[in-house]
């Protein structure tokens, strides 16, 4: 199969990609308690993704989550599930790419290959696979399994999976996998991916032994951006080590909005919702469970960022007017990164000021081109 599908707005020629991250569960990535909060309704999710159509977003990304994170909001506690989710995003747009999140240990591999590819053709090649190989250890009890302590066990586990995965979308013939974690036998599918061409793939990690699986596997590893120096030394660790696998790998970040036309506008509006309304109770539970379970985050990060998680789930935050959003993105691309998640307290009221706004700023840094040239 092809690694390109021109199709697919990922493989587009803007320099610095963006995507719009979890819309899907509700609060979206804002830990916070005021009243105008993201919902995650259908109709919402709807609004929001035939926006993104229009503005030249990227991609839209979801969190798979099972289990919320309680407080006075129960942040993230209602979750559109991400396969139905994007099928159904798939067929209400024409040139966004949906990314389906999918966690390893819940879904089985031939059923996750067919899914995907149902849904690919439905997008008409437009869809994107985010593989998750877990670390939320309530959702593993809900489902009654154990989570590996060892994250190497994890990745071995997610790298069998995806061998599975990739070759039912490839194979011609059926095939027999005898692996440590997965014996099947005569397996086939159809109808393929779009094409003969494989869906864009993603990984988030941190961790070491993430970064070796999305180095073998992926075309866009998401990191966290802790600061701008740490992030140029993670983008130049990651791009040498896919050079010696004899990849090229697309490094990408996350991190959210707070653009108003003013600064002052725009730093009361974050300390109002993130800090005198963030449900703290939420941001310790998970700031907790990441430090235990995960490695999304550097330890350090995770003891000095607590705001940070109630503004927007402890990713890198933009806040300012359209001019020092457009400059940081421009820093962040300087950077190395190929792209970054946004998010917003109210997607649907607050993106379309950022798409009027900042995007033409980064096409005149000649980091995006005009929709529809791209």
């Amino acid at each position: 199969m092809s690694a390109r599908r021109p199709q697919n707005r990922m493989f587009n020629r803007n320099a610095f990609k963006l995507g719009l991250f979890s819309p899907n569960c509700s609060g979206g990535m804002a830990i916070t308690k005021i009243p105008e909060r993201w919902s995650a309704s259908w109709d919402d999710n709807r609004t929001l993704a035939r926006m993104a159509d229009d503005a030249g977003i990227e991609f839209i990304l979801p969190i798979a989550r099972w289990i919320g994170y309680g407080g006075d909001t129960d942040f993230q506690g209602s979750v559109l599930e991400t396969l139905t989710w994007a099928a159904g995003l798939l067929a209400s747009t024409e040139k966004v790419t949906v990314f389906s999140t999918v966690h390893t240990a819940f879904t089985h591999p031939i059923v996750a290959a067919k899914q995907c590819a149902t849904i690919d053709q439905i997008g008409h090649g437009r869809f994107g696979l985010n593989i998750v190989c877990g670390w939320n250890k309530p959702e593993y009890d809900m489902f009654g399994l154990p989570l590996p302590t060892e994250h190497g066990v994890r990745y071995a586990y997610g790298q069998e999976w995806w061998d599975i995965v990739r070759n039912v979308w490839t194979s011609e013939r059926a095939f027999d996998y005898h692996g440590e974690y997965f014996n099947v036998q005569g397996v086939h599918g159809l109808p393929k991916p779009v094409g003969g061409s494989l869906p864009p793939i993603l990984n988030a990690a941190s961790s070491g032994e993430g970064r070796d699986f999305a180095v073998r596997n992926v075309d866009f590893l998401f990191t966290v951006l802790v600061d701008l120096e740490r992030g140029a030394q993670d983008v130049q660790g990651i791009k040498q080590a896919a050079r010696a696998a004899g990849r090229d790998v697309g490094v990408f970040t996350t991190s959210y909005v707070v653009c108003r036309p003013t600064e002052k506008e725009a730093r009361d509006y974050h300390h109002w919702y993130a800090e005198e309304n963030g449900d703290w109770e939420a941001v310790d539970r998970l700031m907790t469970l990441q430090g235990l379970h995960a490695k999304s985050f550097p330890p350090d990060a995770l003891a000095l960022f607590r705001t940070r998680f109630a503004g927007g789930h402890g990713v890198y935050p933009l806040i300012g007017t359209p001019d020092q959003i457009a400059d940081e993105i421009e820093r962040i691309h300087g950077a190395g990164f190929a792209g970054s998640t946004v998010s917003f307290v109210d997607y649907v009221k607050e993106l379309p000021y950022f798409a009027e706004e900042v995007l033409p700023r980064l096409e005149r840094k000649g980091l995006r081109l005009p929709v529809g040239q791209a």
